[in-house]
């Protein structure tokens, strides 16, 4: 058996405690901007209805069990290997995005978050090179929890830069942004979602994109049915890839 590396279980243990810790502290102790403060200087030309950040109890759900699970007896795996650090990278960059939100830094917020996505969707690539087919325990306890991190960070990325640009005033809140905005996530995410071969990473995509048209089926409705298009479409690819599975 592989002996598991001590230093790369702890600071996955770590990254995971910063995670959930940061926004706990965040909000008890009202430092600085909320999320919602914070996206809402600049969330007039794409945004998602609040009840989709709810997805966050799942996530930190998924990722205590991932930390546990790493640091246990169980034996080594090319999943693991493979995920470790960039899974590590990309968990404490949630907490750090929390900390650059709260206190307004915009431009931070984007490196953050999009480091934290790409690093993520890299890792789980590598993942997938190294296991095709891993273990029910690996998939259940590691891939799929990551999986969720990564889907939710691919879609909130996109409506990141777009607050921010709009914050920014470089560009305004019209309809053409937003259907841009849009149009990425769905190539994005359906791209990576078939190279990964994943239904998890393309379910959190689909939940926003459905928020977003919650959101702006009054101020902005054919963005509205496009985000609800392009839900449809992440579905159908997920269904397909589940029919192909079994």
């Amino acid at each position: 058996m592989t002996e598991r590396p001590l230093g790369r279980s702890l600071m996955v243990l770590l990254a995971v405690g910063v995670a959930i810790a940061i926004p706990a502290v965040q909000a008890t102790q009202d430092i600085g901007l909320s999320a919602a403060e914070f996206a809402g200087q600049g969330n007039q030309t794409l945004r998602a209805a609040g009840y989709a950040f709810s997805i966050w109890g799942l996530i930190y759900l998924g990722l205590a069990v991932y930390a546990l699970y790493q640091v246990s007896v169980a034996p080594e795996s090319p999943t693991l290997q493979a995920l470790a650090w960039p899974s590590a990278v990309a968990i404490a960059g949630c907490g750090a995005w929390i900390l650059a939100s709260a206190f307004n830094a915009q431009w931070l917020s984007v490196a953050i978050i999009v480091v934290s996505a790409a690093t993520l969707i890299w890792g789980l690539m590598r993942a997938r090179a190294a296991a095709p087919q891993p273990p029910t325990r690996d998939k259940l306890l590691i891939v799929w929890p990551l999986s969720l991190l990564a889907g939710w960070l691919t879609i909130a990325s996109a409506i990141n830069i777009l607050t921010v640009l709009t914050a920014e005033g470089i560009i305004g809140p019209d309809l053409t942004w937003a259907m841009i905005g849009i149009t990425v996530v769905l190539t994005v995410g359906g791209f990576v979602g078939w190279r990964l071969r994943s239904p998890v990473y393309l379910a959190p995509i689909a939940w926003g994109l459905i928020a977003v048209y919650v959101a702006e089926q009054a101020d902005k409705p054919v963005a509205a049915w496009l985000a609800a298009g392009a839900a449809l479409a992440l579905v159908a690819e997920a269904l397909a890839m589940l029919r192909k599975g079994r």
